[in-house]
């Protein structure tokens, strides 16, 4: 299940089998390795894996469109706005995955006593940033597997 961020070789591909063991699991692990990071995951949570990796692309881009119109609001332009906030993504997601660090250790390091950082964290969180986005993916799960399931019963009536 790659996603689209194939097209720069930035795609989360999950990948599952049976024992997922095996040398069909080692191939297909190398051929989606070069277009992104691999992860083999249980059968299971393929469903949660398209949520988390699929649609998570649109809530990122959220993100950082809002971001980005934060960033008009603060005196950029659109297009000055825009590659800031992406680029502030993509750097910060590339940290993580480098130090492996959870985020919080890394918002540690950027916040100060009294500073401008907590100031807008906390505010972000007055608003319920974190909960919209775990609502989000939680309503997107539940839409995921309510497809998944029609889709089963479907295939079990034509047998």
């Amino acid at each position: 299940m790659p996603t689209f961020a194939i097209k720069v070789r930035e795609s989360m591909t999950c990948i599952a089998g049976r024992n997922n063991e095996g040398r069909a699991i080692d191939l297909a692990k190398s051929i989606f390795d070069l277009m992104g990071e691999t992860m083999i995951i249980d059968e299971e949570l393929m469903t949660a894996a398209t949520v988390l990796c699929g649609c998570g692309l649109a809530f990122f881009l959220r993100a950082i469109r809002a971001a980005s119109q934060g960033g008009i609001e603060i005196g950029f332009h659109s297009s000055e706005a825009l590659p800031l906030a992406a680029q502030t993504a993509k750097g910060v997601a590339t940290l993580l995955l480098s130090l492996k660090n959870h985020p919080e250790t890394e918002i540690d390091r950027v916040t100060t006593p009294k500073g401008c950082t907590i100031a807008g964290l906390n505010e972000m969180e007055h608003q319920g940033f974190s909960s919209a986005m775990i609502k989000g993916i939680l309503t997107s799960a539940k839409k995921a597997e309510k497809l998944y399931d029609e889709e089963r019963e479907r295939d079990h009536k034509c047998e």
